[in-house]
């Protein structure tokens, strides 16, 4: 994360607003002004929770911007976690159909997604527009190797483990998968941030360089980081609302329950699934690259952890393994990326093989 001695004196309205309503209508909500399962409130919840969600990781890396590497990155993925996990365990306590499996679905969805749909999308773009553009072939091949490996343990081990038949991990096993992912994920970030950071930096003449993020004042961080806070707090309650209903309109629709997971991944990935496709239209294919392998680690690498150790602290059941077709999917997504990211060079070829990948999930995720 660069850094240059510009101040940031203004905030967006929505940054603010957004979190402050949130409050809100969570304040409304608990002391009872309006009711909890109304359909104006729901919806109105609903809304509140997209724009938090975006404010959140915007104060987020206003603060990790201020504070510099590497404690930004873990600043920031810890914020996407919190969010992640707190729509995920609101699933999980809800006790509906599914609940159980509600992480690992999210955490998958989230892998296929950036590896299908976000970086599809931004090789199309930036091939269409750019024809062919370069990146560091070390940095993308040591994020998709560490994501494979956290995929792999986290949920196609658990259908071979002996000790607990079935897609799932004992106590003992989720406590040690969740340490070693944890460990494996704090690597890759001191890699990334400290030891091997030129690895991850815009090649020479590929490119514009990845533009100097301006250091906020003092004024601002501080302000950011309370909002931030109260951000958090808001997503956790909006969600701990919304889950009920959101499993209810899944039932309704005649959906299946994985489709749960991937509205839970979609929302979690958007804000920086956007910055990555526009950073690749923007000739930034690096930066791109960076941001949404970045976001899948942090998905997996932070949140398999987490919602281990909670499902053996309130002794919920945790689903982890994959379905066949998932696994073959994933399997096919881990080979084509690892293609796709072997040479340091994309086209628009490659965005498209991409996203007719994304298009199978898709498919066989609504209509299995």
């Amino acid at each position: 994360m660069a850094l240059a001695t510009d101040k940031i004196e203004r905030m967006p309205i929505w940054a603010w607003a957004a979190p402050l309503a949130a409050a809100a209508l969570v304040a409304a909500k608990l002391g009872h002004v309006v009711p909890a399962d109304a359909m104006p409130v729901l919806a109105l919840a609903a809304v509140f929770l997209f724009a938090t969600v975006f404010a959140a990781v915007h104060h987020a890396e206003v603060v990790a911007i201020r504070v510099g590497e590497p404690f930004g990155s873990i600043l920031l993925a810890v914020a996407v976690t919190v969010i992640e996990v707190a729509l995920i365990v609101s699933v999980m306590l809800s006790a509906g159909p599914g609940s159980d499996a509600v992480a690992r679905d999210t955490v998958y969805s989230a892998v296929m997604i950036v590896l299908t749909g976000v970086v599809g999308l931004c090789l199309m773009l930036g091939g269409a527009r750019h024809h062919e553009q370069t990146f560091q072939v070390q940095g993308a091949s040591a994020a998709l190797g560490v994501l494979g490996v956290l995929a792999t343990i986290a949920l196609v081990l658990p259908n071979f483990a002996l000790a607990n038949p079935g897609p799932f991990y004992t106590p003992i096993q989720l406590i040690i998968v969740g340490l070693s992912s944890l460990a494996l994920y704090g690597v890759f970030v001191f890699v990334q941030t400290v030891r091997h950071l030129d690895y991850f930096l815009v090649p020479d003449g590929s490119g514009p360089a990845e533009p100097a993020h301006r250091v906020p004042s003092n004024r601002i961080t501080a302000l950011s980081a309370v909002l931030l806070l109260l951000a958090l707090a808001c997503v956790v309650l909006l969600a701990k609302t919304l889950s009920p209903a959101l499993d209810r309109a899944v039932a309704n629709a005649g959906l299946p329950v994985t489709v749960v997971g991937v509205v839970i991944a979609s929302l979690v990935l958007l804000p920086e699934g956007i910055s990555a496709i526009r950073a690749a239209h923007g000739n930034q294919i690096q930066v791109s690259l960076n941001l949404a392998l970045g976001s899948a680690l942090a998905s997996i690498g932070l949140t398999i952890p987490v919602v281990a150790v909670l499902s053996v602290v309130l002794a919920q059941p945790l689903t982890l393994g994959l379905a066949p077709k998932e696994m073959v999917l994933l399997t096919l997504t881990l080979f084509s990326s690892t293609l796709t990211l072997a040479t340091g060079r994309t086209t628009v070829l490659q965005g498209a093989v991409h996203l007719v990948i994304f298009a199978v999930f898709l498919l066989l995720t609504f209509v299995p």
